[in-house]
């Protein structure tokens, strides 16, 4: 799932296969970038804010250093290719970005979305509204805090993939943080330690990224069917008390309400009839949590 730690294991991989590398030839494929080239440009290395890319390019001219941003989002990927090789054919169609480098290796950037390119110094057009990112330097967990309890109706979930209010978490992450919380996927934020609750999610989010063998191993386990407590989980069932996994499919165009499991029994709360609808007030939790996940 490309979440946050998805998007920084990319940009070290990119880092070790272009940075110190000059394009010599460039062609971008999407209408707003249709005219623009970079080549001559020295990659100079890759950022990222949350979910968002930010390669980074050298001055060439009298033009300053420039950005290239770019979001994955669900299918977008990047790929390397040595002097010689191809692309397969049934991946051209969605080719954005094509970049000879000065070693004859092909960049193809394929499916990226919201491509843009700014000048360096202009970065913050693109992601200065992104909340706190635990993989940047530049974290901050009391702002992450304060932001998250803002809006304190708002539903866990929800508040979690707002990425306004803290950057790079996603569906993922979401859920397996509700349970390791110990509430349901739309309890109200208010209804939980947001200091605690961003201290875990932030190790984790780094733990993720940065070791070997723990990419989104949210159990310590790394086996395939048992790296996740919930999500996925609807026919496993739960790994704490061995009961039923509940999962409720995503709001069509929604990002605030994607698809969510849990486990009714370790995870007391409201159901999805608390999903937040868009300019919607969050609904308030049942008294009963049995009743509320549709129990008897």
């Amino acid at each position: 799932m490309p979440e946050g730690d998805s998007v920084w294991k990319l940009a070290r991989r990119l880092d070790r296969q272009l940075t110190g590398h000059t394009v010599t030839r460039s062609d971008f494929r999407t209408p707003r970038l249709a005219t623009r080239d970079v080549a001559g440009r020295a990659v100079l290395g890759h950022d990222t804010h949350g979910k968002h890319l930010l390669t980074r390019l050298g001055a060439v001219g009298s033009s300053p250093p420039a950005t290239l941003h770019s979001h994955l989002r669900m299918d977008g990927s990047w790929s390397t290719l040595g002097p010689g090789k191809r692309l397969p054919a049934k991946l051209q169609p969605h080719v954005r970005l094509v970049w000879t480098l000065d070693d004859d290796r092909v960049v193809h950037g394929i499916r990226l979305h919201d491509l843009d390119l700014v000048p360096t110094d202009r970065e913050h057009d693109l992601v200065g509204h992104l909340g706190p990112d635990p993989l940047r330097d530049d974290w901050d967990a009391g702002e992450a805090v304060r932001r998250l309890a803002a809006e304190p109706e708002r539903p866990f979930v929800t508040a979690l993939l707002d990425q306004r209010s803290v950057a790079g978490f996603g569906n993922l992450w979401a859920n397996e943080l509700a349970f390791l919380t110990g509430v349901s996927p739309w309890t109200p934020i208010r209804g939980v330690d947001v200091e605690r609750l961003v201290e875990r999610a932030a190790t984790m989010l780094r733990h993720s990224a940065t070791v070997d063998g723990a990419y989104q191993v949210t159990t310590g386990s790394p086996v395939r069917g048992d790296d996740h407590w919930v999500t996925g989980r609807q026919r496993q069932g739960c790994r704490r008390c061995r009961g039923p996994i509940s999962v409720v499919a995503e709001v069509p165009g929604d990002t605030a309400n994607r698809r969510t499991w849990w486990c009714p029994a370790c995870q007391p709360g409201p159901g999805p009839e608390g999903r937040v609808r868009p300019g919607a007030a969050a609904v308030r939790p049942r008294r009963s949590s049995r009743s509320a996940t549709g129990r008897r």
